[in-house]
């Protein structure tokens, strides 16, 4: 069976994820490189372990959550789709189970807030580990945080870190935002919709979602 290391080792897959990553940085975007795709992947994993699936629906999540930005490589308008077809081409050829392959283009293709929704335990998990990863390590030029709000609050994010109560099923992300980079309500201003977005995550897992700002329940 094909796993995250398999797909790490594809020439293929890295050259989409630092061709992506460069597109983006031309764009403006923050960093959308390895750092970020192995962290969701890391993230996906640990959520999906932590509500006890089984092992290869965990390991298909990671899969799922390591490609899932590479459709940047060809455009950011409708990655999601674009990125879902490059992964199914790039799985076919590495010989992945084509059942396999029709659930981690489904998490793919439905990761983006922008009209989708979550499809499968795999995509909830990836919708929930992609936009906890708010951070000011993504934040290519500090100097840009006194003209674009989402570098400034990205750059505000000291802690971002998400927490699986599976008694309770609730699912959490934690922030610590420096207030004297970024108000709170900033987070809020461009980010309302991906909450939204964890929170329908959440509930397809069966779980609630709750954010935490500076030690405050805000949600």
């Amino acid at each position: 069976m094909i796993t995250l290391e398999d797909v790490k080792k594809h020439p293929a897959v890295d050259a989409y994820i630092v061709v992506s990553d460069r597109n983006l940085e031309i764009l403006g975007y923050t960093e959308h490189g390895r750092r970020h795709v192995g962290l969701v992947a890391k993230r996906a994993r640990q959520i999906l372990a932590a509500l006890e699936y089984d092992e290869r629906t965990v390991e298909l999540a990671a899969i799922a959550a390591y490609l899932h930005d590479i459709g940047n490589a060809i455009n950011r308008h409708e990655h999601a789709s674009s990125g879902a077809v490059l992964a199914h081409v790039l799985l076919s050829q590495m010989g992945m189970e084509p059942h396999e392959i029709a659930e981690i283009v489904a998490a793919i293709g439905s990761h983006d807030e922008g009209g989708c929704e979550p499809v499968n335990p795999l995509s909830a998990a990836l919708i929930l580990a992609d936009k906890s990863d708010v951070h000011r390590s993504r934040v290519r030029n500090p100097d840009m945080i006194k003209f674009d709000i989402h570098d400034r609050v990205n750059y505000a994010v000291e802690r971002s870190q998400i927490e699986v109560r599976k008694d309770e099923r609730l699912i959490k992300l934690d922030l610590q935002i420096d207030t004297k980079i970024s108000p709170i309500a900033e987070y809020f201003e461009i980010f309302m919709e991906r909450m939204l977005y964890c929170k329908r995550a959440a509930n397809l897992l069966q779980c609630e979602f709750s954010l935490i700002i500076n030690s405050n329940k805000m949600w």
